[in-house]
């Protein structure tokens, strides 16, 4: 497959979305955004949703997928997940570079078959959107020896979602941050309970415990990450994109009968940018690179597997 130009010497890509629902149209919406991209291809099974999305922002319906894999130099695969395995594996029989939306398959065992399909030299990624939300890396940067950690992802009620718990549509965003970012080394015990619309999950490593929750019946949605060091608290919002560090009070005193703490909190500087703006951009400059893209199929695999135990835990 030979990639028409690249964004480093002004050039620009071809690129597809496969699947034009709710992921998939903020594919191509971002897509149509990117300088990096010459043309966009769309393609779904409702022909008429295509082009509609198609004719919001400037993008050519392809007939097939096979004919859109012809015409494009990377793809977006934002299929609903129990086609997803069926899907990647046509694109990466075209040998085109591809991200594929998470979770990247139904189960474990078919990221596994997949896994051993993709060439060595083609550029495949797992969009887990929150590893390209800018408060992450500035977090990792803070973080040295977290005694607590907290996630919390609360949903109201979507009719979007089908065919999946809320462990692997909502959970697994900080299932992947534990484990990719903040806690990538070391064995973990783990318990947890819940149904497929809400779960908390306690990972214990070493004497670091880590609890997720998700929901999808909030009445509040609610994105946030608390961690708890030595000599300081973190405090972080997905959603406003904010970071605050508490640290221990300089004195604590009883002032007429009240309790006084006086804290030092400081916000840190966060460069707010769209997280699939950020994580589409590095896509297609890897594929321009021919690098590996910073969220590999391996890595979406062990989300996977940490999903599909702590599924376990509430079915049993």
């Amino acid at each position: 497959m030979c990639v028409r130009g690249n964004t480093i010497g002004g050039e620009t890509l071809d690129v597809g979305v496969i699947g034009v629902g709710m992921m998939g149209r903020n594919h191509a919406r971002v897509y149509s955004e990117l300088k990096a991209v010459d043309s966009l291809y769309l393609y779904d099974l409702n022909g008429e949703a295509a082009r509609d999305l198609a004719s919001a922002f400037g993008a050519t319906v392809s007939p097939t997928a096979e004919d859109l894999l012809r015409s494009v130099d990377a793809v977006s695969v934002c299929v609903p997940t129990p086609f997803h395995f069926g899907v990647a594996e046509t694109v990466l029989d075209a040998g085109v570079p591809l991200l594929i939306e998470k979770p990247v398959c139904a189960t474990a065992e078919e990221t596994r078959r997949l896994i051993g399909k993709i060439p060595d030299d083609l550029v495949v990624g797992v969009g887990h959107i929150e590893r390209f939300n800018p408060i992450i890396p500035e977090i990792k940067k803070i973080v040295r020896d977290p005694l607590y950690i907290e996630m919390k992802r609360h949903n109201p009620a979507s009719s979007r979602v089908s065919g999946s718990s809320v462990v692997e549509d909502l959970m697994i965003h900080d299932i992947d941050i534990m484990r990719n970012v903040l806690l990538p080394e070391g064995a973990y015990h783990l318990s947890g309970s819940g149904n497929q619309d809400v779960c908390s999950a306690l990972f214990s490593f070493g004497e670091t415990p880590v609890y997720l929750s998700a929901s999808r019946k909030s009445s509040k949605k609610i994105r946030m990450i608390y961690i708890e060091e030595e000599e300081f608290t973190i405090e972080g919002d997905f959603m406003a994109q904010e970071i605050y560090i508490h640290r221990k009070p300089g004195r604590y005193a009883v002032e007429d009968e009240r309790y006084v703490q006086e804290n030092i909190i400081e916000k840190v500087l966060v460069n707010k940018q769209e997280p699939l703006k950020l994580e589409l951009s590095t896509f297609l400059d890897c594929v321009a690179q021919g690098r590996a893209f910073p969220v590999s199929p391996a890595q979406a695999l062990l989300n996977m597997e940490i999903c599909e135990e702590v599924a376990r835990c509430f079915a049993a």
